[in-house]
């Protein structure tokens, strides 16, 4: 008995050291570049420059997120088409991923920061001013694009700007920020439309991007560790592809895992409507089912980034894909809205309490050196995953049904919560630089 419980206790003791974020005194905690530097920006001294752009352009892109089908199918596409020219908002931000992790390491980020805000209002300027299909899809794809730079550059520098000890819940605050803009989008978008028009959401979107440049121009710059341009240390610019071949381990390993977050997360947003539309619930219903999720979620993104910081990243990461997984598997066996409502709440608290654990476990992996190119392929891992949660929803329904698709879903989610439970460890920053090498080795 007591050999037992001693044994008990030993194995608690090696998952806690395991998983959890060192102290900040002990001495094998792995120091950030900026700590390095003695170049740390206090988090309160740049919440509205560092969570204001990002709440703006999201704004401006939750405004025209539901407009940009409507606006296709007036200038004449069909709905196939129009379909496809949402579609390019993520095709164009995959697309991105790599060129913008080149871009920010090439000039820093918070040039790259004010690049894609610019490059956004020029393409949302675009969609206002097409008068073709064409020219539609192009601004919008452009929008991706300008949205994968925004998206590295805000990361890599929260990154390198906030130490260790609280960078969880700096990056969870900056995906909730996110989400908070998107729910208020839609609401603006929806009296500039009654007011004026569909194009006039577009021209306001644009003016939230310029609003996001000139608010980041605020933005202290601590990017001193970017060359000049023609300096030796420019010449030996390390490329993406080469930053992303030596870090391939992390990325075949970690970066499924997230993989697996992002393809859960992407089909939570929806098979839920499509379960409701099945069991015939009207579209009003279906809206409060949905806006009572993104309540619930949008409430839990800083105790996220606290339990992080606190105890480990493993502590949000999994039980967070445990309770998606759940949904999963609880939404065939709903039948009316309350019971719908009451899982698609469930799944609003696991996806809620995981936000910014896709950011935060890829600036715990990020190398010190070249880490907006990294970055680059991080992010190249959690938009494959967006892309491919719907589509496996999609195949699994046309050769069974929806409920298969859902059960699919959940085992799939619980499989990558194992999955996150061996490697998520591997890579906190609580680990010695040694046991890091030795886990990146093949």
């Amino acid at each position: 008995m007591v050999g037992d419980s001693a044994a008990g206790r030993t194995g608690v003791n090696r998952l806690s050291r395991f998983a959890r974020v060192r102290d900040s005194r002990r001495s094998d905690k792995l120091p950030s570049p900026a700590e390095a530097r003695s170049g740390h920006v206090r988090w309160r001294d740049i919440v509205i420059t560092a969570y204001g752009p990002t709440i703006l352009i999201a704004i401006g892109q939750g405004a025209i997120l539901p407009l940009v089908a409507l606006s296709a199918r007036a200038l004449g596409a069909s709905v196939g088409t129009a379909a496809f020219i949402v579609a390019l908002i993520g095709i164009g931000q995959l697309v991105g991923d790599l060129p913008a992790g080149a871009l920010a390491a090439r000039i820093g980020e918070k040039r790259a920061l004010i690049t894609a805000c610019a490059l956004d209002a020029v393409a949302l300027m675009g969609a206002f001013l097409a008068q073709s299909v064409v020219l539609l899809a192009i601004a919008i794809t452009v929008t991706g694009i300008a949205g994968a730079v925004f998206s590295l550059a805000r990361q890599a520098y929260l990154t390198e700007a906030i130490p260790i000890p609280t960078r969880a819940r700096a990056l969870s605050t900056l995906g909730g920020t996110f989400r908070v803009g998107l729910f208020i989008g839609p609401f603006i978008a929806a009296v500039i439309v009654t007011r004026w028009s569909i194009g006039a959401a577009y021209g306001f979107a644009a003016a939230m991007s310029l609003a996001a440049a000139a608010l980041t121009a605020f933005l202290p710059d601590i990017s001193t560790s970017h060359p000049t341009a023609g300096s030796p240390d420019a010449r030996r610019h390390r490329s993406v592809i080469s930053v992303l071949l030596e870090h391939r381990r992390v990325l075949l390993t970690l970066g499924l895992g997230i993989l697996i977050i992002s393809a859960a997360r992407a089909t939570r947003q929806s098979i839920v409507p499509l379960w409701a539309q099945s069991i015939g619930l009207s579209a009003a219903t279906t809206s409060v089912i949905f806006g009572i999720s993104a309540g619930v979620d949008m409430l839990l993104f800083y105790p996220g980034g606290a339990i992080m910081d606190r105890f480990g990243r493993v502590y949000v990461a999994v039980p967070s894909m445990i309770v998606l997984g759940l949904g999963f598997l609880l939404l065939p066996l709903t039948s009316g809205a309350t019971t719908v409502g009451l899982v698609a709440a469930l799944m609003g608290l696991g996806n809620g309490i995981s936000s910014g654990v896709i950011l935060t476990l890829g600036a715990d992996a990020a190398p010190s050196q070249d880490r907006a190119q990294f970055l680059g392929g991080w992010r190249v891992c959690s938009d494959l995953g967006n892309a491919a949660g719907p589509l496996v929803v999609s195949a699994v329904s046309a050769l069974a049904t929806l409920a298969a698709a859902a059960v699919t879903m959940g085992l799939l989610t619980w499989a990558g919560s194992a999955w996150l439970i061996k490697w998520v460890p591997v890579y906190a920053p609580g680990r010695r630089p040694q046991q890091r090498r030795e886990a990146r080795e093949p």
